[in-house]
């Protein structure tokens, strides 16, 4: 049984946590508490001798894989020595071959150093958790493994804190606006606040990281939403059309880089925008891969007919992956052919779900784990399926794993 730790998993688990069910034809969505593990990751970081003395940059990994099997780390795993080769020692031994590591996650804070003058000073009292990241990546190239940055964008409280003209603010305090769990977002109209993580990618990409997975790329979804006062936004432009010129913007700063998406696991089956400005049709423009979060333990009591989704898990991946793939098998067929500028800017995208490797709503076994994986696999019907897999605590389900 995975450790007590792994509960506290509800933060860091992509865009947020939500249950989906579906009453007739209307598609709801639960709110779940969220938590952070990253004391327990904390008090097991090791650190390297000479820490500070980083390697020059790295070039991107030479022959990527065509399709990611990746597993999830925070920063703190992945900056220190044991959990790095803990993760390393797993992935070469079983059919993974891709790590996603938090750069910068829901806190804010990026995991280390850079020579971006506004990083620094906006977060200039944050915890390193990772002292060496180009050797970091060093070590990850040098066994073979594609590595991916995490970064979260429109929730960061240092922001917030830092630049309170870009975030939402209260009409009723006029301080910043704070969801439920009291963590601050920013507007995602604003421009400046989408600069801001531009720089922060490019300096990623820059140091030898192979991708950048963009998440929190949407309007906050709880706490008091009729509060919040947006500075930039005019609250009359669709959500969708907002979010969806962000990630045009993305792409056009980023033309040559490999991006990709987390967005709720609804967006598979809503062909809205879920009312927080995601639809899955606009991430295929600009995405090189979507990763829809289809955890079959956030679809709620009554999902298809499901008293307890969770307990599930071929079924629930595999009905969000078959309708996701149909969307997918459509969109190539129109970006074949367009010569658009604005748009179908990606040709063949490719969905990259995230799936659960941690005990909610069901103890999950390795069979469970597996049993998403082959879901994944059934509903390509023959587009490439990579996966990504999540538990918070990093302690992953190998026996769920082929073996290399």
């Amino acid at each position: 049984m995975k450790r007590f730790a792994q509960l506290l998993i509800f933060l860091v688990a992509g865009s947020g946590l939500f249950l989906f069910f579906q009453t007739r034809n209307d598609i709801r969505m639960v709110q779940l508490a969220q938590t952070s593990d990253t004391e327990v990751e904390k008090k097991t970081v090791e650190k390297a001798p000479n820490d500070n003395d980083d390697i020059a940059p790295q070039r991107p990994l030479e022959n990527p894989p065509e399709i990611i099997k990746a597993a999830y780390a925070t920063g703190w795993t992945a900056g220190g020595v044991q959990g790095l080769n803990r993760m390393i020692d797993l992935i070469n031994s079983t059919e993974l071959n891709a790590i996603v590591i938090d750069i910068k996650d829901y806190s804010g804070q990026l995991s280390y150093r850079t020579d971006i003058p506004q990083v620094e000073e906006y977060g200039k009292d944050r915890e390193l958790k990772i002292l060496r990241p180009n050797a970091m990546i060093k070590k990850l190239h040098d066994n073979g493994i594609y590595v991916i940055a995490r970064q979260t964008i429109f929730q960061d409280p240092i922001l917030a804190n830092a630049r309170p003209d870009l975030a939402l603010t209260s009409s009723t305090t006029g301080k910043q606006w704070k969801d439920n769990l009291k963590v601050m977002w920013m507007d995602p109209a604003g421009k400046e606040t989408w600069d801001y993580n531009i720089l922060i990618a490019k300096d990623a990409l820059a140091r030898g990281f192979d991708e950048i997975n963009f998440d929190y790329i949407r309007f906050a979804s709880d706490g008091n939403l009729n509060d919040i006062k947006y500075p930039f936004w005019d609250e009359k432009t669709l959500k969708r059309y907002v979010i969806r010129d962000f990630w045009k913007y993305l792409r056009k700063a980023l033309p040559d880089s490999k991006i990709s998406a987390d967005l709720f696991g609804l967006v598979t089956l809503n062909y809205g925008d879920v009312g927080i400005g995601q639809n899955m049709d606009d991430a295929f423009h600009y995405f090189d891969a979507v990763a829809p979060m289809v955890y079959p333990s956030h679809y709620a009591k009554g999902f298809d007919g499901y008293q307890n989704p969770a307990a599930h898990p071929y079924e629930i991946v595999f009905r969000s992956m078959s309708e996701a793939n149909e969307r997918l098998k459509h969109y190539m067929i129109n970006a074949e052919t367009s010569t658009s500028t604005e748009y179908y800017l990606v040709k063949k995208p490719q969905l990259r779900p995230w799936l659960q490797d941690f005990d909610l709503g069901a103890t999950y076994t390795a069979d469970m784990v597996k049993a998403q994986i082959d879901a994944t696999y059934a509903a390509a019907t023959g587009t490439p399926a990579g996966w990504m897999m999540w538990d918070p605590s990093n302690r992953y389900t190998k026996a769920a794993l082929q073996s290399e």
